[in-house]
């Protein structure tokens, strides 16, 4: 018991700088109650009240940078005040435009306030947006961690190093990956079980382009599995439910699975049905 326990001590005296997952998952839900009033615990009518909130997540924010420095090379506070001045544009319109996409882009959303309160698509890209934002600043760690919280609470697991563009829509979110190297254009729209993901996962690949890249006003259909960091996928394909991809295809191409019945032997074959009409 002794020997353990020393094994604990060592642990924990040798335990690199981290916040805590608690203090990062609340200032995350936090910073989306502010922003979006429908998820916040507490709806700020008065603009005294609600500045003062603003910054006082700004000092939050500040705080954390500066007891973790390990986790960025610049200076915590000017980080931090950043991010908040960035959060207008790159997190709070994005997100919006984002909103907009799924509303039009399913009949069953009744009104925004419901995408907003109910979908777990509009949770995990708004996640990606802040994690994102600390992320192209230069943080580390902190952001895996909101999008791993995301992860947790929605099954959507994007990689904050993934860059996605505007107007992005996630229809019946479960069980999606986009992987750190990914490259989403506009008005792009996934379904559930869709993974964008690396064809290698050896180390020495870490800093090379691994995954795919997904062009603007591109629909993939549930299921469908896309991977390496050559494959391209032309503006405005579509790609069926359960098509693997590993090869780029040409804009405004539509791919999708068969099965055929019979081949002149006992044998079933299933392969792919590839139309362009570039």
């Amino acid at each position: 018991m002794d020997s353990f326990i020393d094994r604990l001590h060592q642990a924990h005296n040798h335990c690199p700088e981290c916040p805590s997952p608690k203090v990062i998952n609340r200032f995350f839900d936090e910073v989306l109650g502010m922003l979006f009033p429908e998820h916040a615990h507490e709806i700020y009518r008065e603009r005294g009240n609600l500045e003062s909130k603003f910054f006082d997540l700004q000092v939050q924010l500040r705080k954390v940078l500066k007891n973790n420095e390990a986790l960025h090379k610049g200076d915590g506070e000017k980080l931090a005040d950043a991010f908040f001045d960035r959060l207008e544009k790159e997190v709070f319109e994005r997100v919006h435009e984002d909103l907009q996409a799924m509303f039009e882009g399913d009949p069953a959303a009744k009104s925004k306030t419901e995408i907003i309160r109910c979908y777990p698509g509009f949770y995990a890209i708004a996640a990606y947006r802040i994690a994102h934002l600390l992320h192209t600043l230069g943080i580390g760690l902190i952001p895996r961690m909101i999008t791993e919280y995301a992860h947790s609470k929605t099954g959507v697991d994007i990689h904050p190093g993934a860059k996605i563009g505007r107007y992005f829509c996630i229809d019946h979110a479960t069980g999606i990956v986009i992987g750190e190297t990914t490259r989403v254009g506009d008005r792009v729209k996934i379904y559930q079980g869709v993974t964008l993901g690396a064809l290698s996962v050896n180390k020495e690949d870490a800093d090379k382009k691994r995954h795919p890249t997904i062009e603007d006003d591109v629909v993939i259909y549930a299921g469908a599995t896309i991977l390496g960091g050559d494959t391209v996928i032309g503006q405005g394909s579509v790609v069926g439910g359960n098509v693997w991809l590993t090869k780029s295809i040409p804009a405004k191409s539509k791919i999708y699975y068969q099965t055929k019945i019979y081949d002149g032997s006992s044998n079933l074959t299933d392969f792919y049905v590839l139309k362009s009409d570039a």
